[in-house]
Formats: C-alpha cells, sequence, structure tokens
C-alpha cells in the first residue's frame, strides 16, 4: 500500500523542467531507490517532497492527505524525514545537541527534555554514535557527519525517510555499513526512498527502482527489470555502474 504518492509532479526553473509531470509511488515498508544522472532531478523530487520548494504543478500525497502548500516543518511533524546530499550540520555544536534539536522540534507534539534526551540517545546508538556525544560535529569523519543526520531525522520518529546520497564520498567498507544501517532502519518500520548513485547499495538492498533523466521518469521496477532495461543502460548505468564495483 502506497505510504508516498506523487501524479504530475513538475518544476520548472526557468525554462528549464527540472521534473517534468512525474508519477511515483512508494510503498509502506519498502525501500525504493531513485537513481539517474546528474542534473536529472533526483535532488530536486526530494525538494518538492519535502517543501523546500514550492511546485509548478502537481500533487504529492502522504498517506492520502496532500503536501502542496506546507512549510517543511509540517511536512517533518506528519512523518517525513530528510537527509541531505551535502550534510547540513551545526558544525560546532556537540553531536547531542545537534539531533536534540530535532527531538524538540521535528515532533508534531510537545515533548519534555527528559523524553527528548531519552530520544536522541535512542537515535545515536540507533546509528552507532553513542561515544560521541559530546565531539564536536565539525571534527567528526564525513561517514559520522552523515549519521548524525541520520540520527536527527530519526529523532523527529518519522514514517518516511528521504536519503539523498547517504553514501557519497564513502569508501568501500563505510558502504558496506551504512547499506546495513539502512536495511536496519526499514526493519525498525520507516519507509525508505533514497537517491544514490551508488549501484552497489541500490542494487543490493532496494525492491524497487526508479529512473529520472532530464526530469522525466524513463523506467520503473525490480533491480532485475533496471539493469536489463536498454534506454537506462544507455544513459545512465553504462557510465555508472562501476561506481558500485
Amino acid at each position: 500500500m502506497p505510504i508516498l504518492e506523487g501524479q504530475g509532479v513538475t518544476k520548472y526553473f526557468g525554462g528549464l523542467a527540472a521534473v517534468s509531470h512525474v508519477d511515483f509511488h512508494v510503498d509502506q515498508g519498502e525501500i525504493l531507490g531513485l537513481i539517474g544522472p546528474n542534473g536529472a532531478g533526483k535532488t530536486t523530487l526530494f525538494n518538492l517532497i519535502s517543501g523546500a520548494i514550492p511546485f509548478k504543478s502537481g500533487g504529492i500525497r502522504f498517506k492520502g492527505q496532500k503536501l502542496n502548500g506546507l512549510k517543511p516543518y509540517q511536512i517533518c511533524r506528519r512523518g517525513v524525514a530528510r537527509t541531505f546530499q551535502e550534510t547540513k550540520i551545526f558544525a560546532d555544536m556537540p553531536v547531542f545537541q545537534n539531533v536534540l534539536m530535532a527531538a524538540f522540534f521535528g515532533t508534531p507534539t510537545r515533548i519534555s527534555g527528559a523524553d527528548a534526551a531519552r530520544e536522541v540517545t535512542q537515535a545515536l546508538e540507533f546509528v552507532g554514535l553513542s561515544a560521541m556525544n559530546e565531539t564536536p560535529v565539525q571534527d567528526l569523519t564525513l561517514v559520522n557527519q552523515k549519521r548524525v543526520e541520520v540520527a536527527r531525522a530519526l529523532a523527529t520518529k518519522p514514517e518516511l525517510l528521504l536519503l539523498d546520497e547517504l553514501m557519497a564520498g564513502l569508501n568501500s567498507t563505510e558502504i558496506s555499513e551504512a547499506m546495513e544501517l539502512v536495511t536496519k532502519i526499514r526493519d525498525d518500520g520507516i519507509t525508505i526512498f533514497m537517491v544514490e548513485h551508488v549501484m552497489k547499495a541500490i542494487m543490493g538492498i532496494c525492491e524497487r527502482i526508479m529512473v529520472l533523466h532530464h526530469g522525466e521518469k524513463i523506467a520503473e521496477g525490480t533491480c532485475q527489470e533496471i539493469a536489463c532495461n536498454k534506454t537506462v543502460i544507455e544513459v545512465y548505468l553504462g557510465e555508472e555502474a562501476h561506481a558500485g564495483s
């Protein structure tokens, strides 16, 4: 059953259609991958879902309710959290404080300081950062900064998590660990919609894959169907498949 649905989603920047009449759905409990060449419209679609930029036309529904016109904090409080292609962190603040802000301001109901701290502790344990509570985020490695973003998203208690290139810049070992983390998040009851260029990850953990090219959806299907799709191979996999090797 779909938890997120989009119909005719369109966004222009000037005369350029960054996303053009895209229909999509994310089923509850799945990991859906979103791939395509640079500039295909992947992050723009995430920005539309999360309310960071307004629609040109079309509509998006989360659990049957329209997201059109809502602000990012309103969408987050309805149960949609995200991470970013480039980490959006409070660099000079400790890890714990970064995640605490999400626990306070990203949830739909008021929360006490004790309850917020408990949520933060659980989120940091979940992503493997409980030993770094007091470390300034700017002093962390890239992989751990990304885990702070994931912990911050989890602290808002989402039902749907948008992951925008979580594995970009990571080495092979870190990618494998990140794949395990994404699977663990899904197994904890959170639906995943992920943009990724690392094909090892996309093919390894996604149930379905959607492909964008020049803002249009050109394919959708199982990993095997996408891997054998001639159009996808021509415009993307032929150049990018080596990224997961």
